[in-house]
């Protein structure tokens, strides 16, 4: 299903010179035991570029209120530690309360990483999805020509009992200003399943997080995980009820984006 709904490989940028730009060092704290930067590490760049970006664009300052709906992590060669990581950071589709953006990650080692976001824009105070102001999409549109973006999930809920369930405890850390449990903190579960199931975690790989609902402080979280020929399925489940799919599957050799 997930080939349906999401392109192999991730959309290319229009002008890549063009695209928003940012780098930093791979730090020890983003790294596991192998050197390799970890999935969540790599979601908490893709948060970072974004505020970064909003701080360069006309009326940032007013869309400071984002959701993560999905997130797509294609990882094609690790980033490492003591690295230097190069972001790019562009719109692939949008709509006027949401958008689907790009970023492409390369160490100057040789790592590639690419990923694509699908946020909400979301009034602060009444909390619900609310549209982005003309001038903030300017260039976006000039960078895509999907702009009546529809969400579809690619992911699907697990049969009943299906898989294995391990309690997944949650820290006063990983609650952000908004009051859920951060993105971030959603691929801390992947590793955790990645670290149970080694074998499941072959390059090229393509690791995604849809979100169902929000995870709160104080929730019971259980995380269960489910082994398929072709990767892992994971869900994150408060009281029964799944708030968070995930998957992990191998990327097809050689397919890779444009101009790579």
């Amino acid at each position: 299903m997930t080939a349906d709904v999401i392109a192999t490989p991730l959309p290319s940028c229009p002008d890549l010179e063009q695209a928003f730009a940012a780098s930093w060092p791979v730090r020890l704290g983003d790294t596991d035991g192998q050197d390799r930067l970890r999935l969540d590490a790599v979601a908490r760049y893709l948060q970072d570029i974004g505020f970064d970006h909003l701080d360069a664009v006309e009326d940032g300052d007013s869309h400071q209120a984002w959701i993560v709906r999905r997130t797509v992590i294609d990882v094609y060669e690790p980033i490492e530690f003591g690295d230097r990581v190069h972001l790019r950071r562009w719109a692939d589709a949008l709509s006027n309360r949401w958008c689907d953006m790009r970023i492409q990650l390369r160490g100057e080692r040789g790592g590639h990483i690419e990923a694509a976001a699908f946020l909400i824009h979301i009034d602060p105070v009444a909390g619900r999805p609310a549209r982005m102001s003309d001038a903030f999409m300017a260039p976006m549109l000039a960078s895509t020509t999907e702009h009546r973006l529809r969400w579809r999930a690619a992911l699907t809920e697990l049969d009943g009992p299906e898989g294995e369930a391990v309690p997944f405890p949650l820290r006063v850390t990983d609650v952000d200003r908004l009051g859920h449990v951060n993105n971030a903190v959603y691929w801390e579960a992947v590793e955790e399943a990645l670290a149970a199931h080694p074998d499941r975690h072959e390059l090229p790989y393509r690791a995604i997080v849809e979100h169902v609902g929000p995870v709160m402080t104080g929730d019971k979280v259980v995380l269960r995980t489910s082994r398929r020929p072709d990767g892992l399925r994971l869900q994150v489940d408060v009281d029964g009820s799944a708030r968070a799919l995930a998957a992990v599957e191998r990327l097809a050799e050689g397919r890779k984006p444009l101009g790579d």
